[in-house]
């Protein structure tokens, strides 16, 4: 799981960090709310741990920010507020689980794979295609006319954005956002490079041509009509 803690304690944070390292999971850990910020809107994460009492805004008002923006990750409020009125404030913010300090770290780590579990959609359909293009997402294989073709991580990743949402338009900025994380500056050509990498390796030589160009708007997949 990749885990964003926010606590500002540094042995609590140490501790929950080195526990959950061991157990095969990538953490990053901000130590207040403005780096929290800065991580959660520009990275994915598969679960959030929050404090309560953190430097900046509190961590009932930050659940609350990553609600409202839409975000759906699942969020566990470790704090050592315990009284009811507290509970009820967290779960109120949009908090799916609400742990007390002291803490158990088993029944930590047990909590956040429940909420691991319960928020990961089930894949009906592991293999996506179009045409005669197949891209698995299990095996990371993607063939065209059952021929083989080799993908870069960045590569794969665009065009399973763009297969998983055939016919749907993706604007530059939106494709760098979802596959890099963040917004690269106006100007650069680095979609495009990826682009033009995958239709070399994609639609060169077969037919029909699958990646199209929107001008003025960005690129699509989807069969000719």
């Amino acid at each position: 799981m990749k885990i964003l803690l926010v606590e500002d304690d540094p042995k609590i944070s140490l501790f929950v960090k080195m526990g959950l390292e061991d157990m095969d999971n990538n953490i990053s850990v901000a130590y207040d709310s403005a780096m929290a910020e800065k991580l959660i809107f520009t990275k994915e994460f598969d679960i959030f741990i929050l404090d309560v009492l953190i430097p900046g805004i509190t961590g009932f008002e930050l659940c609350k920010k990553i609600r409202n923006s839409g975000i759906k990750t699942p969020v566990i409020m470790l704090t050592s507020l315990d009284s009811e009125e507290d509970k009820l404030k967290g779960f109120d913010c949009g908090a799916d689980d609400y742990l007390v300090k002291p803490f158990s770290f088993k029944e930590l780590y047990a909590r956040l794979n429940v909420l691991d579990k319960r928020h990961t959609p089930s894949v009906v359909n592991p293999i996506l295609t179009i045409a005669d293009l197949t891209l698995d997402t299990i095996t990371k294989k993607t063939k065209r006319n059952n021929i083989s073709i080799k993908l870069s991580s960045k590569e794969f990743a665009i065009l399973e954005l763009l297969m998983s949402n055939q016919g749907k338009v993706f604007e530059r900025v939106e494709i760098a956002e979802k596959i890099w994380g963040f917004s690269f500056h106006t100007g650069t050509n680095v979609i495009d490079v990826h682009i033009n990498y995958l239709r070399k390796k994609i639609d060169k030589n077969f037919e029909p041509k699958l990646i199209q160009t929107i001008v003025g708007f960005g690129y699509v997949i989807k069969v000719p009509a």
